[in-house]
C-alpha cells in the first residue's frame, strides 16, 4: 500500500511536468526568443499558460477572456467561456493541482528543505478572497471599462500581476532580445518584483499565489462542488481523526467540505487517512 500511494505521488509531479513540456514545447521560441504563432495558438490551455511565452503552443483562458472582453467588436466569448464551464464542470481545481505550470513551479520550490514552512499564514481567511477581486476587477471590470481613443481595452491582469506570464514569457523574451531589454521600464520591474517575491513566499507558504491570487482558480474553484471528478468521504468509515485537514497543504478540512473551492485535488489526504474513508472519482463509493 505504501508503495501505491508513492507512486501515486511521483504520477502528479510526472503528469505536471509532462503537461508543461508538452504546452510549452515550442523549444525554438526559447533559443531564439520568438513566439509561437501557428494555428495551435488559437485554442487556450486548461492552465495559466503566457500566450508570450516563447515556448507556448497554446493560450491562455484568462489571457483570452480578458483580449474578447476589452475587444470593441466582442464584449462576449461563447468559446472562452464554454472553455471554463467544461473543464471546470469536468474537473473543478484539479487542473490547478495537476496541470498548470505555475503550480508545478510553487511545487517544487515549496520542497526545499532548509526554509521554515509557514501553515498558517496571518489573515489567510481573508486573504483568499483577494483572487476573487481580481478575478472581477483585473480580468473583467477593467479591460471592459477602461478603453483607449482605438476603443481596445488591456489585459490587465497579464499587464499588472501574472507572475507565470514574467516568468514564462516576459523574461525569456527580454533576455533574447536586445531591443526589449533597451526597451524595458517601471513595468517590467514592478512585475519582476512580483514574481521574486511570490518565489521566495513559495519556498515558506504552500502555492501562495493559487491560494490567494489566481483568477483561473478562483474560476475552477467555483465548480468544485459540481465538476464530474470530485471527492467524497464514507460517513461509516471516517473516524474525524483530522489527519487529512492535518496534511492539506491548501487548509482544507476535508472531513467536512472534501469539495472546498480550495481544493485542488492533490491527492495527498487519501494518503493519509488510515480508514481508507475518501474516494475520488467520476463515480465516488459512497455519498458524502
Amino acid at each position: 500500500m505504501n508503495w501505491i500511494k508513492k507512486q501515486r505521488k511521483h504520477l502528479r509531479l510526472w503528469v505536471q511536468v509532462l503537461f508543461t513540456a508538452l504546452t510549452n514545447g515550442y523549444v525554438i521560441g526559447f533559443t531564439e526568443g520568438k513566439i509561437y504563432r501557428g494555428t495551435s495558438k488559437k485554442l487556450c490551455v486548461p492552465g495559466l499558460n503566457c500566450y508570450s511565452c516563447p515556448g507556448a503552443i497554446g493560450s491562455c483562458p484568462i489571457g483570452s477572456l480578458q483580449a474578447v472582453i476589452g475587444s470593441k467588436n466582442y464584449k462576449f466569448s461563447f468559446y472562452v467561456i464554454g472553455f471554463l464551464m467544461i473543464f471546470g464542470s469536468l474537473m473543478g481545481r484539479f487542473v490547478c493541482g495537476w496541470l498548470c505550470p505555475f503550480g508545478l513551479v510553487q511545487d517544487l520550490l515549496h520542497k526545499i528543505p532548509f526554509v521554515k514552512k509557514i501553515k498558517k499564514v496571518p489573515f489567510d481567511r481573508y486573504l483568499r478572497y483577494l483572487k476573487y477581486v481580481i478575478l472581477v476587477v483585473f480580468v473583467i471590470a477593467m479591460p471592459l471599462l477602461l478603453v483607449g481613443e482605438s476603443g481596445y481595452g488591456s489585459p490587465w491582469f497579464c499587464k499588472l500581476i501574472c507572475p507565470s506570464g514574467t516568468l514564462l514569457g516576459g523574461i525569456p523574451l527580454v533576455a533574447k532580445n536586445p531591443g526589449l531589454q533597451r526597451a524595458i521600464g517601471f513595468l517590467f520591474g514592478w512585475k519582476v518584483s512580483i514574481l521574486v517575491i511570490l518565489l521566495i513566499l513559495s519556498t515558506m507558504i504552500y502555492r501562495p499565489f493559487c491560494k490567494y491570487l489566481c483568477p483561473l482558480g478562483a474560476i475552477y474553484g467555483i465548480f468544485n462542488r459540481f465538476s464530474l471528478y470530485h471527492y467524497e468521504i464514507d460517513a461509516a468509515k471516517c473516524t474525524k481523526c483530522g489527519l487529512c485537514a492535518k496534511k492539506c497543504d491548501m487548509g482544507v478540512k476535508v472531513y467536512e467540505n472534501p469539495n472546498s473551492v480550495e481544493c485542488i485535488r492533490c491527492g495527498k489526504c487519501k494518503d493519509v487517512c488510515p480508514t481508507g474513508a475518501i474516494h475520488s472519482g467520476i463515480r465516488p463509493k459512497t455519498g458524502v
